[in-house]
């Protein structure tokens, strides 16, 4: 698919990767159209793609709201005459051990997370096979892949996207339904402002886990995949180190990467409860990212997270049994 002409829906595009995207398909000639909860935000996004140069459509959406999606999706066709693709990037989180996470806001998360992505994937879905043609692009987590310790309502969500795309492929070659694409994208930790809109019962303040990419890094891969699609794409050399990994060695992976998160992903600064965005907004400012320098620190991080899953895997296989 040419990007330049094409008309793209972005959920989640008010801050993070989904503002990266929209900005970055802007400036290649895309039509977006961008989603968020938060109109402010969105205002501030859709003047920056019309700055760019491109045709924009901002609509308020919560993606937990189904009829909301489905006016998403018609907005989009009235303004533009069709979809060619439609990005399902809206997400939030909880940092907290399972037992102690609400049942409530593990509701809320499936809503959006889960249900926001199937909302979405539907809407596309029965525009695209009226044009016979499109991509649809669910944003997983490499944390779909390989769950860790406090983010368990978050992991289930991201791993419950990528079942749904591995279901909808099948699903689509046997109706003959070959230029119609379900692609997902599984990003590691990523410097956006996430990790100060989550919603958190741990008493620390949630900081990103290394290695960390930029928002750009996942904008960029989201742009290749609408061009070319394919089943999956991990973001950076260290993800698909991890990927690889855990599928070979499954349980020393789980048992690694749980003690190195356990280590890295709180920082020591006290917090009260909080239910961050799940509900409304955070507070925080709509920005593309979250201030934790991913671009810059991406090299070393990616490099010591390697060595340290290379290490701990070996020494997990290499321990001498009692």
């Amino acid at each position: 698919m040419r990007i330049a002409g094409a008309v793209v829906v972005i959920t989640g595009a008010s801050d993070g990767i989904g503002r990266a995207t929209a900005l970055l398909l802007a400036r290649k000639g895309a039509a977006v159209v961008l989603a968020a909860r938060r109109r402010a935000a969105l205002d501030e996004v859709l003047a920056e793609c019309r700055r760019a140069g491109a045709e924009a459509l901002a609509v308020p959406t919560d993606v937990a709201d189904a009829a909301a999606v489905e006016n998403l999706a018609r907005r989009a066709v009235e303004k533009f005459g069709r979809i060619d693709a439609w990005v399902n990037n809206a997400a939030v989180g909880i940092v907290a051990p399972f037992m102690e996470t609400p049942l409530e806001d593990l509701r809320r998360l499936l809503d959006v997370n889960v249900m926001g992505v199937a909302h979405g994937t539907r809407a596309a879905l029965q525009q695209m096979q009226r044009q016979g043609s499109g991509v649809i692009v669910n944003v997983s987590s490499i944390l779909g892949e390989i769950p860790v310790p406090y983010a368990s309502a978050y992991s289930m969500s991201k791993s419950a996207t990528r079942a749904l795309g591995v279901s909808l492929r099948a699903e689509l070659r046997l109706a003959g339904a070959s230029d119609i694409h379900v692609c997902s994208v599984l990003p590691p930790s990523i410097d956006t402002p996430y990790y100060r809109q989550v919603a958190n019962y741990v008493g620390r303040e949630a900081k990103p886990i290394p290695p960390l990419y930029s928002p750009q890094r996942v904008a960029r891969t989201i742009a290749a995949v609408v061009r070319r699609p394919r089943a999956e794409a991990v973001i950076g050399p260290a993800g698909r180190v991890m990927v690889m990994k855990h599928r070979a060695f499954p349980g020393p992976m789980e048992r690694v990467m749980g003690a190195y998160v356990a280590r890295t992903h709180l920082s020591r600064r006290k917090i009260p409860p909080t239910t961050g965005n799940l509900y409304g907004d955070a507070g925080e400012p709509a920005k593309v990212a979250g201030g934790y320098h991913g671009g810059r620190r991406t090299a070393g991080r990616r490099a010591a997270t390697v060595v340290l899953a290379a290490a701990g895997v070996a020494g997990l296989l290499h321990r001498p049994r009692p």
